[in-house]
């Protein structure tokens, strides 16, 4: 309970120390370092982590790089490729960083000091389930409907109706606890 207490305020600090440091020397120490204490779990650590950011990374950098261009911004100071590199560093360590901190912590017994914090906690976790549980349906559904593999515009679809329905799931599930709350005195109209 205390050791997860710890690993929330390292996390935190962290966190803050990711976003307050711009050169890159010490965000790749940063990264280094939390490799270092994933241990025997660095390569698969690093490895989810560069899959997860990949195509976000990828349209942010070649957006910058196609505005750095018509901007001329090559022969400016600072080097659009220096801003590319703290950037993409950044996210890396922040993401790899979150990664090793829901591998280490248990959340509810980190947070378990405030009874409001906690029951957030549970909400969105049970939320998380009910997600999760829905998509899994959803692909499911679209296999178990196809005689062949489904097609890239059926696959679109069928996202596209998934969308919709997480949505709208969302929408309702929001307007019943603001409901509920304001019956409760939480919101004074």
């Amino acid at each position: 309970m205390q050791r997860d207490r710890i690993h929330l305020g390292l996390y935190l600090a962290g966190v803050l120390g990711a976003t307050l440091i711009h050169a890159p020397a010490w965000l790749a120490a940063g990264l280094a370092l939390v490799l270092l204490l994933s241990g025997r779990d660095a390569a698969s650590l690093l490895r989810r982590a560069v899959l997860t950011v990949l195509a976000f990374n990828t349209l942010i950098s070649l957006s910058y790089l196609g505005m750095a261009w018509w901007q001329d911004a090559f022969t400016q100071a600072p080097s659009p490729w220096l801003t590319l590199l703290r950037l993409n560093l950044r996210v890396l360590l922040l993401t790899c960083l979150t990664f090793l901190f829901i591998a280490r912590t248990n959340l509810f017994q980190a947070l378990d000091f405030s009874k409001s914090l906690t029951y957030v906690l549970g909400l969105a976790y049970s939320q998380t389930l009910t997600f999760s549980r829905a998509h899994d349906d959803f692909r499911l559904a679209l296999a178990s409907r196809s005689l062949t593999r489904p097609s890239l515009i059926d696959r679109y679809r069928a996202s596209a109706a998934a969308i919709s329905w997480f949505i709208e799931k969302s929408l309702h599930a929001a307007t019943q606890s603001s409901q509920a709350l304001r019956s409760r005195g939480f919101f004074h109209d």
